[in-house]
């Protein structure tokens, strides 16, 4: 299986981090391909903008979709947007490593998605949902909390996780054809002991062991 693991946190010593470096060593140990993307590593650029295309449709006026359309059919996409471009429709399984920052994606990797689900490239037309662009792979969203799992409920003091994840997992990878697993959370790592997060990094890296036979689950919709 060929694997890619996106991260999106600035500190490397950070549980993400080790989340992270968990899935990459279990998985290669496991025979699977991976392609990892650490996006502050990298410095990606979430910012949309011209610097994201090397051809222009329509020099006076920017709208992003249609440069994307543009750069679709002129092989016109920038080195950084067609190299993660590229991993996408090179993986079967794709991951994203990171913490949920105010009810929703860090920055950084909200505007990975802005500029590397280009329209045409990865969705448009009738290329949407169930018959979209990355129909038949999977994502899997592997994430931490800053507060514990009783919060995150129904009526509870932040309400329901799958409401908050719904917009990710059903908006994003699902709009665009990714079929999705239940997501991996770790609630308030920061709350644990040590030997409670080593035993957390042991049950994710035993999930990944047989993550090539699990099912997608049902995320729901507006």
């Amino acid at each position: 299986m060929k694997v890619l693991v996106v991260l999106a946190h600035p500190e490397p010593k950070s549980f993400n981090g080790a989340m992270y470096r968990a899935a990459v060593e279990t998985l290669l140990v496991e025979g699977h391909e991976v392609e990892t993307s650490d996006l502050y590593q990298m410095d990606f650029d979430p910012v949309s903008g011209r610097h994201s295309f090397t051809t222009v449709k329509d020099p006076d006026y920017f709208k992003p979709q249609l440069e994307e359309l543009y750069a679709t059919e002129n092989d016109g996409f920038a080195e950084d947007v067609e190299n993660e471009i590229e991993k996408i429709e090179w993986c079967d399984l794709m991951i994203w490593q990171f913490p949920l920052w105010w009810f929703g994606l860090p920055g950084i990797l909200k505007g990975w998605v802005d500029r590397v689900f280009a329209m045409g490239r990865t969705y448009g037309g009738d290329k949407l949902y169930a018959n979209g662009v990355f129909k038949g792979k999977r994502a899997l969203l592997s994430l931490t909390t800053g507060g514990p799992a009783p919060a995150y409920v129904k009526g509870g003091f932040q309400g329901d996780i799958d409401a908050i994840l719904r917009p990710i997992q059903r908006g994003m990878l699902q709009f665009v054809g990714f079929d999705v697993l239940a997501p991996q959370i770790i609630f308030g790592p920061v709350r644990l002991d040590d030997a409670q997060r080593k035993n957390l990094l042991v049950a994710y890296a035993e999930r990944l062991k047989s993550i090539e036979g699990e099912k997608p689950i049902d995320v729901g919709v507006y």
